[in-house]
């Protein structure tokens, strides 16, 4: 038994290290984005949010967009209620009675409770329709911005002229152990994000932090086709403009444009959360990433047997097991650390190897129940 893992494992982990180290590669090509003068009025935006009980949240998510250095004559913000049963609505129309430019729709008088598998597209789509802006920015209702997000986002649009951005997301976190390991875990996808996009591809992006003209939405049919799906509004509407834009998708790499979000509460909504994200994998059609994404979560299973192997039965498993993990957490650490000097969170690298055992058992049970199980997502079960 052990000969056979020990086999399959080294193969996975060979291929595994050298995508690693070749996307560290890329990821140490980036430079951080330094604006330029550029002709053109600034840029309209329609800053849209999604939110579904977010009373404690919400308030913080306006003060830091409304208080962005940018012209307020160029933005507006929409919030779409989802059928919130807190005081979500209340508290968006005391911003309201402060800022012409927030406006205000409920979802409830557009749609049907339960009778949609993603309501955020939904939302998005309502939102879009009544925008006024050019472009699109989508954030989330737990998010905060640094006050020159939208003059970073201007001044790339006006510099390169794509029709798509992408920009950097990150946790914030408390230094609780949930905190910390979820803040690994997103530091690595962003990062993967981020040196993706250093290569020439746009395979990731996150819709805490996403921009693109609104004709290029309509351009693509919005979510037609992808909006069955329960997650993926902003992956796959990112693949579909990309397929009829190829040159003109961006990535706005700034520390200044890095949108604060904050970590799930409890280990529950946790692990939903990466169900939800896991649950769409199978459904790219960039092959690519099924691809990266089916060796990530074959080493993990490998090394998880192992481990569960190691528990049960006598034969020596532990030290091969844990050589494995030296090599693998040598490997990480080595795009890792990089990737967090750009965040501000190189401390929690400390962390990076005692995670292990609890990164490798998350990933085999979220991707596994991603694929066959479903999730609770804002108290809503979703498929």
């Amino acid at each position: 038994m052990y000969t056979a893992i020990i086999i399959v494992t080294t193969l996975l982990l060979a291929v595994y290290a050298v995508l690693i180290l070749q996307y560290r590669s890329w990821f140490l090509r980036l430079r951080p984005f330094e604006p330029a003068p550029a002709p053109g009025t600034p840029t309209r935006f329609s800053i849209i949010i999604p939110a579904r009980n977010e009373e404690g949240q919400i308030g913080n998510c306006l003060a830091s967009i409304f208080g962005q250095s940018y012209p307020g004559t160029h933005f507006e913000v929409i919030i779409v209620n989802d059928y919130s049963t807190d005081r979500t609505e209340a508290v968006i129309k005391a911003w309201q009675e402060q800022h012409a430019n927030l406006y205000l729709i409920n979802m409830a008088d557009h749609v049907e409770p339960n009778a949609l598998n993603s309501y955020k597209k939904k939302a998005l789509e309502l939102a879009i329709a009544t925008s006024s802006g050019e472009w699109v920015v989508t954030t989330d209702a737990d998010c905060q911005a640094k006050p020159g997000w939208l003059s970073l986002l201007d001044a790339y649009i006006r510099q390169y002229q794509p029709v798509f951005v992408a920009a950097p997301v990150m946790f914030t976190t408390k230094g609780s152990f949930l905190d910390t390991f979820q803040l690994l875990d997103f530091i690595s996808l962003q990062g993967i994000t981020a040196a993706a996009v250093s290569a020439g591809f746009h395979t990731m992006c996150n819709g805490a932090n996403l921009a693109y003209r609104k004709d290029v939405f309509y351009a693509v049919d919005g979510f037609k086709g992808i909006d069955g799906l329960a997650s993926g509004d902003d992956m796959f509407l990112m693949h579909k403009i990309k397929q009829l834009y190829p040159d003109r998708m961006g990535y706005l790499f700034a520390q200044g444009a890095i949108m604060a979000t904050a970590p799930m509460a409890d280990w529950r909504s946790f692990i939903n959360q990466r169900i939800r994200w896991a649950s769409k994998a199978d459904a790219y059609q960039d092959r690519g990433i099924f691809r990266t994404l089916a060796l990530v979560y074959a080493l993990n299973a490998c090394l998880f047997l192992w481990l569960v192997g190691s528990l049960f039965f006598t034969g020596g498993g532990w030290v091969p097991w844990l050589i494995f993990i030296a090599i693998k957490t040598l490997v990480e650490l080595s795009f890792m650390i990089p990737v967090s000097k750009f965040y501000g969170h190189l401390p929690a690298m400390y962390w990076f190897l005692p995670m292990q055992p609890f990164h490798i058992t998350y990933t085999v049970v979220a991707g596994w129940l991603g694929k066959f199980g479903s999730y609770q997502w804002k108290g809503r079960k979703v498929q």
